[in-house]
């Protein structure tokens, strides 16, 4: 009772960040309800069903991801002065948290629902001939506790993952800061500048991007295979699933590696002697490194991904791409695109009281502003290369 009425009495721009949460929770549990109608409709093809199925983990950990940086940003999840007077601690708020995570997944869950059996001719509406009868299974009764079971997947991990990333730690002691090189003029007292601690998972994401690369380079090898358990084209070796490795590897390499490159960014743009500019737009990076880094990296491999897929069905264009995969598709990018915008937000807030105190004595809007656009430049910059260039990587031993 109390989520609803927080979400009744919050503010619109937080109502639209649930309401994305909803639309990407409705988009895979169409997905899932997709899945179980096929397998209605084709009993015999368990395989297939199955394949279908490990293709939702994506949508889902994507839309759990959104969930996640959504609860992050609402102001009702943060502990505020009299709240614990009132019964709500640090406990109650990641429950109340992952309660209205869950609402908004189930919010999306019954509009999937809705939506899947009007497309498959249910609530008085006419089918829709092809899409239904093969892709949705029309004509066919669905399982209760199937439809249940899987509707009701959707906001439990959200809530999970809500309530994992939200849960209360004990606040572990800071290392301490990194002196810069010292320059003169450093500070009115001659005292060296101090720059945050690099994130440790730089080399470790290289790493794994790079044995990604390798693994999937040597399963490319050998004959082209058509079927398997995931239809990719090109030149594979007898076991299709060593491509995904592949994939996967370098992409969680690319995760791991982001709150490094991200700080990378950061110390490029002090590099030298900086003015006023460079030095605050890179410091923001250097202690926003952990909390934006990871979404940006999670971005990069999604736009990564997407690109050798493209180019790969390109090359060897197959009936694999269809309705369902535009959605899953555009359900993984939008969590990814809004993750990083939701992280964005949060870093902003965080720094709402520094960024007042550059306020109050005396810098302008316009270099604050000059600042925000010079970091997201030299994002844009530093991470555009790198994912194009591990894509092109990605697809040379499945186009040549």
């Amino acid at each position: 009772m109390l989520a609803l009425r927080l979400a009744r009495g919050t503010r619109p721009l937080v109502l639209v960040r649930r309401a994305a949460v909803a639309a990407a929770a409705g988009g895979t549990g169409f997905l899932l309800l997709a899945t179980l109608g096929h397998a209605t409709a084709h009993p015999t093809d368990s395989g297939q069903a199955a394949v279908r199925l490990l293709w939702c983990l994506a949508p889902l950990a994507a839309t759990a991801q959104l969930a996640v940086a959504v609860a992050r940003t609402d102001p009702a999840a943060r502990l505020q002065r009299g709240m614990a007077a009132a019964g709500l601690g640090p406990f109650r708020l990641t429950l109340l948290a992952a309660v209205s995570t869950a609402l908004s997944g189930v919010l999306g869950a019954v509009a999937a629902l809705l939506v899947f059996l009007r497309l498959r001719g249910g609530l008085g509406a006419a089918p829709w001939p092809k899409l239904a009868t093969e892709l949705l299974g029309a004509g066919h009764p669905l399982p209760v506790a199937g439809t249940v079971l899987l509707l009701s997947l959707v906001p439990l991990v959200l809530a999970g993952a809500t309530a994992l990333a939200l849960r209360p730690r004990e606040a572990a002691p800071a290392p301490p800061p990194t002196p810069a090189p010292t320059e003169a003029g450093d500070g009115a007292d001659g005292a060296p500048r101090t720059a945050p601690a690099a994130p440790s998972g730089l080399p470790w994401g290289i790493a794994l991007t790079a044995v990604g690369l390798t693994v999937e380079t040597y399963a490319g090898r050998g004959t082209a295979v058509g079927s398997g358990l995931l239809p990719l084209p090109g030149r594979l070796v007898g076991s299709p699933p060593g491509v995904l490795a592949g994939w996967a590897l370098s992409a969680v390499g690319l995760v791991l590696a982001g709150p490094g490159l991200v700080h990378l960014c950061g110390r490029l743009l002090c590099a030298g002697r900086p003015g006023a500019l460079r030095l605050l737009a890179g410091r923001v990076l250097q202690e926003e490194a952990q909390r934006i880094g990871r979404p940006v990296g999670v971005l990069c491999a999604v736009v990564s991904g997407g690109y050798a897929a493209v180019k790969v069905f390109r090359a060897a264009p197959l009936e694999t791409f269809g309705p369902l995969t535009a959605v899953g598709a555009a359900v993984v990018l939008g969590c990814v695109l809004a993750s990083a915008l939701a992280a964005g937000l949060e870093s902003r807030a965080a720094r709402a009281e520094a960024t007042a105190a550059l306020r109050r004595l005396g810098a302008p809007a316009a270099l604050l502003r000059r600042a925000a656009t010079l970091r997201a430049a030299t994002l844009l910059l530093v991470l555009a290369p790198l994912t194009w260039g591990v894509a092109e990587l990605a697809t040379v031993p499945l186009v040549r």
